[in-house]
């Protein structure tokens, strides 16, 4: 998923509660799903992050050499610069793109 396509602000937003919890009816039950989709999305970032930067490891172990490449320096600010995994999460919960369900109630029927 291509994160600096999202419409997610950069920013902290303030939030009507009534919004969250409109799709559960909890607003308990809201953030515990907005927790695990940023979770999961903090994961894919971190492993996006850590295959491009991999790309640029050096494996000697002279610390007197330290080089520094414009190319990392760029995927490093590029990563900075995106939205919060909880904001990427809260979007997406917001604008209905979050799959959930509760399996204790699914029973119930």
């Amino acid at each position: 998923m291509d994160y600096k396509k999202s419409k997610a602000p950069v920013n902290t937003v303030t939030r009507n509660v009534m919004d969250l919890c409109k799709e559960t009816g909890n607003i308990y039950e809201s953030v515990a799903i907005i927790a695990k989709r940023s979770n999961q999305i903090s994961v894919e970032i971190k492993q996006d992050l850590s295959k491009k930067l991999a790309e640029f490891a050096s494996y000697n172990d002279s610390l007197e050499e330290v080089f520094e490449n414009r190319e990392q320096i760029e995927i490093s600010r590029y990563y900075e610069k995106l939205p919060k995994a909880t904001l990427l999460a809260t979007q997406e919960f917001v604008d209905g793109n979050v799959y959930h369900r509760d399996p204790s109630k699914d029973n119930m029927d």
